[in-house]
């Protein structure tokens, strides 16, 4: 019978741990980007998770859609947070780049509009990196705690 209750017990309390919202956090070190699906397979996953988001260091090109999937108020930058930022483009098969300006129309209008409006003010997205740091990307994100 004791054995029975502390089943129940033990039940209850993994049931509370998981209902509890994750205080973890995932910390962006270094990203120089990539293919877009899996970025937004990850930041999909981190966005139903809860949990917090620390830029803290360069978050280029595919990395940057962070900022469009998890919300804002999850996510803080450190003095090394750079976001880097360029127009969307394809690779046919020789190995050769071509733009896709629908793709980089879609994640223009797709960034918090502060982002939207810094890159903007830039020229637009272009084949050029952007790289947002220090002031300008503490007047958008907060610094991390």
């Amino acid at each position: 019978m004791q054995r029975i209750a502390f089943l129940k017990a033990l039940m209850l309390a993994s049931a509370l741990v998981a209902a509890t919202p994750a205080a973890a956090e995932i910390r962006i070190i270094q990203s120089p980007g990539g293919q877009v699906g899996p970025f937004l397979d990850l930041f999909e996953k981190v966005r139903e998770s809860g949990e917090r988001v620390v830029i803290d260091g360069p978050c280029l090109s595919a990395c940057t859609l962070v900022l469009s999937i998890v919300p804002g108020e999850r996510i803080c930058v450190t003095r090394r947070a750079v976001l880097g930022f360029h127009a969307a483009r394809s690779v046919d098969r020789r190995g050769r780049f071509y733009a896709e300006p629908e793709a980089s129309d879609a994640v223009l209008a797709a960034y918090p509009g502060p982002v939207r409006d810094w890159i903007s003010r830039r020229g637009g997205l272009t084949s050029r990196l952007l790289l947002l740091k220090g002031r300008d990307l503490a007047a958008i994100y907060p610094r991390c705690r």
